[in-house]
């Protein structure tokens, strides 16, 4: 093992550490010093901008140290609000990146994650949408983004495996097709595979993993797939999915 890969593993439990403290820090420090900001709207988007802050420095430290290296394409389309964001999920930190370059973030989260003590401080501080919510979890996005919020949705719904074809779930979809909402679609590329589903921490890459993120101009659905609902998803569905493979 060489000097830089042995560093860059011992950076990256580093933040990881960092990652998991921040996490606390938010529940038991930031969360109840929120309570003091009048009002639940003003409450909510101080919470969710202060995240968004935090991922701008906990990428910013990943980058110092040495753990990944990353440009943005685009950057400027992702600076409006009510956007709907659709990515690629290759990576663990797809999420971490994201959350950096749009204000007054939120995604659909993974209920286990409100219960987990390195992640409910966030995932409860920014109002986070649970995906236990059943039928109503798109009424829930359809309306955050209406409300202004930049809402990330991965419509793979988990880390995709390196080799193996993209597999979208429909609920992207459905909430776009339901709004109706525009699309903002990030394509994610990453030079060395790190983090990818199934793999350990510890694990790194023979070389520095460079992050590509690309913006591209928003997609209208209701000008694409003129169908009812249920069959407009499908077609919607299958179109993320050639779009993504293919850029």
């Amino acid at each position: 093992m060489n000097l830089d890969r042995a560093w860059r593993i011992a950076a990256t439990g580093f933040c990881f550490a960092v990652f998991g403290l921040g996490g606390l820090v938010i529940l038991c420090v930031l969360l109840p010093l929120l309570q003091l900001v009048p009002g639940k709207t003003r409450r909510l988007h101080a919470a969710k901008n202060t995240l968004h802050y935090g991922m701008r420095l906990f990428t910013g430290l990943m980058a110092f140290v040495g753990v990944i290296s990353y440009e943005v394409r685009g950057g400027e389309k992702l600076r409006r609000n009510g956007l709907f964001v659709l990515a690629n999920h290759p990576s663990l930190i797809d999420v971490v990146l994201l959350m950096s370059l749009v204000r007054r973030p939120d995604c659909v989260v993974k209920a286990a994650l409100w219960d987990n003590p390195f992640t409910c401080g966030p995932v409860r501080f920014a109002g986070f949408i649970s995906n236990a919510g059943g039928p109503g979890v798109v009424d829930d996005c359809v309306a955050s983004v209406r409300a202004g919020n930049n809402l990330i949705v991965f419509p793979e719904g988990t880390r995709s495996v390196p080799g193996r074809p993209l597999a979208l779930q429909r609920g992207a979809a459905n909430i776009a097709v339901r709004g109706p909402l525009a699309i903002t679609p990030v394509v994610i590329s990453v030079s060395e595979p790190m983090l990818t589903k199934g793999s350990k921490w510890y694990r790194v890459p023979q070389r520095k993993p460079h992050f590509i993120l690309t913006v591209h101009d928003d997609v209208h659905p209701e000008r694409l797939f003129d169908h009812e609902p249920a069959l407009a998803a499908r077609r919607l569905t299958d179109w993320l999915a050639q779009f993504f493979s293919r850029s």
